[in-house]
């Protein structure tokens, strides 16, 4: 069998020539094959019917089984010369015919270089194709953060407003500057109790001295 890929030819039939060569050996090869069992079975039943005949069925399978060989031996021979003939002069599309779907490159030739340079630069936008697919999820688990924490603060800003309202049902006044006094107030009272903490210490100490 040939071992050119012809691919030119494969593109236009649909199929390699190669393949179908084979084909064509496996169909004649198997026809062989059943004729030579036919051939055996007419034989046997020829002999068969011959009196005192002394040739038994397996020296028969042994003469189908060495004629077969000899057959195939030429048929080999035979096909080897008609697949030559068949790929160089049926299945074979001469290096000077263009096929139509490919009059387009007729059209507008190209270069190697060219080539290279296309394929580089849609290497390059493929690139930057998962670049932007990248940054769009990034941006969308932002977003998906930024609607959480807003939510967040709006839950906190409608605690504030629950509780400016109730510190108007009981005249506290207005809620931010009742929340001011509250954090400064807070503050004195954290600045005491560390003085009180650290007079104590100082407390303690001594009467560790004494």
């Amino acid at each position: 069998m040939s071992v050119d890929p012809m691919i030119y030819e494969a593109q236009f039939f649909g199929f390699t020539p190669q393949t179908c060569m084979l084909r064509v050996y496996t169909a004649f090869q198997d026809y062989l094959f059943e004729m030579m069992l036919v051939v055996e079975g007419v034989m046997l039943k020829k002999l068969d019917g011959i009196p005192g005949c002394k040739i038994s069925p397996s020296k028969i399978r042994k003469c189908t089984e060495k004629f077969l060989l000899f057959m195939k031996e030429h048929f080999d021979k035979l096909f080897s010369k008609m697949e030559e003939v068949l790929l160089q002069l049926v299945l074979n599309i001469p290096k000077n015919v263009l096929l139509p779907e490919d009059k387009v490159q007729e059209q507008y030739p190209y270069s190697e270089e060219e080539f290279q340079a296309l394929q580089d630069e849609l290497q390059q936008l493929q690139q930057q194709c998962r670049a932007e697919a990248v940054l769009e999820q990034e941006l969308l688990a932002e977003l998906e953060e930024q609607k959480v924490v807003k939510a967040e603060l709006e839950k906190i800003l409608q605690c504030f407003d629950g509780l400016e309202n109730i510190c108007r049902e009981h005249g506290a006044g207005n809620f931010k500057e009742s929340f001011a006094l509250l954090t400064q107030s807070s503050k004195k009272l954290q600045d005491v109790l560390k003085e009180v903490e650290e007079k104590s210490k100082k407390m303690n100490q001594h009467d560790q001295l004494m």
